[in-house]
């Protein structure tokens, strides 16, 4: 199987009350299949995974950011999934944000995000454990626990 090789950045954005915001969507090629996931999405040429996340931030949520706001990586992983009808192997880094609160505003969106994404919610731990929703990455609250008991100092 061939892959289209990708780079990309995503976002744990997470509100006072710990819960993470996540996008709901799915793929064009496939119209019943949807899921939830975390904001962030492919670098551009040159990017730096700080410089993309910030933008797709930004584009998918209207938060806008600094890349220094955004520390360092909290995660890595390479994952490999259909999209449009191809293949792709993403290796993609995690960052954690916290913010007291915030509204999302979709109109960044460009016309792919807005065919593809349809909702967003913020969801607590328990409710993500407790739901059989399709949700990326897997394992996302093994790794947010881990990451708020660190900011903790736990």
């Amino acid at each position: 199987m061939t892959y289209i090789e990708r780079r990309a950045a995503r976002v744990l954005l997470v509100d006072a009350g710990e819960r993470v915001l996540l996008l709901h969507g799915g793929d064009p090629a496939r119209p019943g299949l949807r899921w939830w996931f975390t904001p962030g999405g492919g670098l551009d040429e040159g990017e730096t995974p700080a410089q993309g996340a910030a933008r797709e931030l930004f584009e998918e949520t209207g938060l806008r950011l600094d890349p220094a706001e955004l520390g360092e990586p909290v995660h890595h992983e390479v994952t490999e999934f259909s999209y449009d009808g191809r293949q792709y192997r993403q290796d993609q880094h995690f960052f954690l944000h916290r913010v007291p609160a915030w509204e999302v505003d979709f109109a960044g969106f460009d016309a792919q995000e807005r065919q593809t994404i349809t909702e967003h919610r913020w969801w607590t731990l328990t409710e993500i454990d407790g739901t059989d929703a399709e949700i990326y990455p897997p394992g996302l609250t093994g790794l947010l626990r881990r990451c708020l008991a660190l900011a903790r100092g736990h």
